[in-house]
C-alpha cells in the first residue's frame, strides 16, 4: 500500500518538474526569438542589460560623426504646430 501511494507521490512530483521544464525551455525560446524586441517588456522583466545596450546603441546611431546624406526634416503636422499654444493658454 505504502510503495503504491510513494510511487504515485513520485510520478506526480516528476510530471510536475517536467512540465515546468517544458514551460521554462519554452518562455526562454519564445524571449528570445519575439519578446526580447518590446522595450515594453522588457522593463516589465527588468532586463536592464540589454536596456542599456540599446541606449548606448541608439546614442551611437543618434549621433553619427559625419553623416554621409543630409537629414531631411518633416513637417509638423496641424496637431504638433497646435499643441504648444493649447499649452499656454
Amino acid at each position: 500500500m505504502w510503495q503504491s501511494v510513494g510511487l504515485t507521490f513520485l510520478v506526480f512530483v516528476a510530471t510536475l518538474i517536467c512540465v515546468l521544464l517544458f514551460m521554462l525551455c519554452g518562455w526562454y525560446v519564445v524571449w528570445h526569438l519575439f519578446l526580447s524586441k518590446f522595450k515594453f517588456l522588457r522593463e516589465l522583466v527588468c532586463d536592464s542589460a540589454s536596456l542599456q545596450g540599446e541606449s548606448e546603441s541608439s546614442e551611437s546611431a543618434a549621433e553619427p560623426e559625419s553623416p554621409l546624406t543630409p537629414q531631411r526634416t518633416r513637417a509638423k503636422s496641424a496637431r504638433q504646430r497646435r499643441a504648444p499654444a493649447e499649452e499656454a493658454t
